[in-house]
Formats: C-alpha cells, sequence, structure tokens
C-alpha cells in the first residue's frame, strides 16, 4: 500500500537524484480514468507541502474520500511518467 512516507520518498529521491518531474496519479470518484500530474522540480517543496497538508497517510484527499493518489514516479521527461503511470 502507498502512503504519504512514500510519496514524500518519491518527492526527495527526484529532488537529490536532479529527476526534473515527479507524476502522481490520482483516482477520482465518478470518473472513469485515473489522470497524471506532472509536476516540475521548481514546485517539488511546495507541493509536497500541499499533499501532506490535504492527503491523509494513505493517500486519500481529507476533505473527500474519493479522490485518491493510486501511484507516482520521477523522470526526466513526460514520456518516462508516462511509461511508469499510464501504460503500467
Amino acid at each position: 500500500m502507498l502512503t504519504m512516507a512514500n510519496l514524500e520518498v518519491c518527492f526527495n529521491s527526484a529532488k537529490e537524484q536532479g529527476y526534473p518531474y515527479v507524476g502522481i496519479k490520482i483516482k477520482m470518484e465518478g470518473f472513469e480514468e485515473a489522470e497524471v500530474i506532472i509536476n516540475p522540480i521548481a514546485n517539488f517543496d511546495k507541493k509536497l507541502e500541499y499533499y501532506k497538508d490535504k492527503f491523509n497517510d494513505d493517500l486519500t484527499l481529507k476533505s473527500f474520500n474519493g479522490i485518491k493518489i493510486i501511484g507516482f514516479s520521477y523522470g526526466d521527461s513526460y514520456d518516462e511518467i508516462e511509461m511508469d503511470l499510464v501504460l503500467e
């Protein structure tokens, strides 16, 4: 099971290793397919802060449990993120 601690490791590892993007895969109640949000390196710290504030440890949105982070990955390009999160 993915947790907030795993998400934090993902962002920190991407930053330490110099990867320019972190992708977050989110499943939303009422929508057939999950969506992927691509975060650029300049936003890593603020986005992680946001996710920690708005999501529970199990990665469900605090204000509505019908939204959940179901995957995340980092990479050098959008294509790498797509390979990890969309085409899995």
